[in-house]
């Protein structure tokens, strides 16, 4: 089969339109619906179906994309490899995947100490959610990701092995100036009268435990699509927030924090593919273990603890 029309397949999955797909690789839409139609007689199944708003993959479809992306993530290291080669750096770059929190501190302090200590090496960084890295790391998208256990928790797949870097602590992000911001740690049921916002179902679901755990209510009124998003909100004096408790010294200066009693926690883990792991992968956990423990150790000035 070509690959060409693989990656057809794969960016009209991705943007949901024969028209879109078509004018990003510079095809007419016309040659774009030959080729899908190409790949369904080869296939012997039916791969896309139209809706009100453009095409979405069938059930065969997904089952295939799954393959597909892995398929031509691999085509495109071979590639890479070999041009690596001809000049002669046979290095492969690095890949890793990091949940929002993760990725603004712990990753990028481990990556330093790994470029420190092994020397130059082509790296990536994405930031996602934690189903999706680790769906990526088995798709072969991601070298490593560095994800938590927070609901839904991480799947339990015999392709991916998983180390445990530790467990993070959550408190609440309030602005600056409020009056519990570096205070002793405080039961949740103090900030009863808060108003809450969240960006993730796995933080809400977290709050909304602790919380009955002490008997209290949360009221997430507010709901952000990103982290950037919601700590602008808490900046402003909107809302307060549950954040984990490792992003604490990458905050920006107008938001604050305060320790929560009896804190709800979650556990921080790299997921790495069990098969053809990346060479600098190994080394690269062992300094994300020395960021993570950094990241906990960490005590900032009143106002920012």
């Amino acid at each position: 089969m070509d690959l060409t029309v693989w990656r057809t397949f794969v960016t009209v999955c991705r943007l949901g339109s024969l028209s879109a797909a078509a004018a990003e690789l510079h095809h007419t839409q016309s040659a774009v619906s030959r080729q899908i139609s190409g790949l369904e007689r080869q296939v012997g199944a039916s791969l896309m179906e139209r809706h009100a708003r453009g095409v979405r993959p069938t059930a065969a479809g997904e089952a295939f994309l799954r393959h597909a992306r892995a398929t031509l993530n691999e085509a495109d290291r071979a590639v890479r490899a070999a041009r690596d080669a001809g000049h002669g750096s046979a290095a492969r770059p690095l890949t890793v995947g990091a949940t929002p929190s993760l990725a603004a501190g712990v990753v990028p302090e481990a990556v330093r100490g790994l470029l420190e200590s092994g020397g130059p090496l082509a790296w990536s960084l994405l930031p996602g959610l934690s189903a999706d890295l680790c769906a990526r790391v088995l798709d072969g998208d991601l070298d490593v990701a560095v994800v938590t256990d927070a609901p839904p928790g991480l799947p339990d797949d015999r392709r991916i092995e998983r180390r445990l870097l530790g467990v993070d602590d959550m408190v609440v992000a309030l602005p600056a100036g409020h009056p519990r911001a570096g205070a002793d740690p405080v039961p949740v049921r103090a900030l009863a009268g808060e108003t809450w916002v969240e960006d993730n179902e796995g933080s809400a679901a977290l709050l909304r435990l602790h919380a009955a755990r002490a008997g209290a209510d949360a009221r997430i009124d507010l709901a952000a699509a990103d982290l950037p998003g919601k700590l602008a909100l808490v900046a402003a004096g909107h809302a307060v927030a549950l954040i984990p408790g490792v992003l604490t010294r990458a905050l920006r200066a107008d938001v604050a924090t305060a320790a929560l009693v009896d804190p709800p926690t979650r556990g921080v883990y790299t997921v790495t593919p069990r098969h053809d792991p990346h060479p600098a992968a190994a080394p690269l956990l062992d300094q994300l273990a020395l960021a993570f423990a950094a990241a906990r150790r960490v005590r900032l000035p009143a106002g920012r603890s």
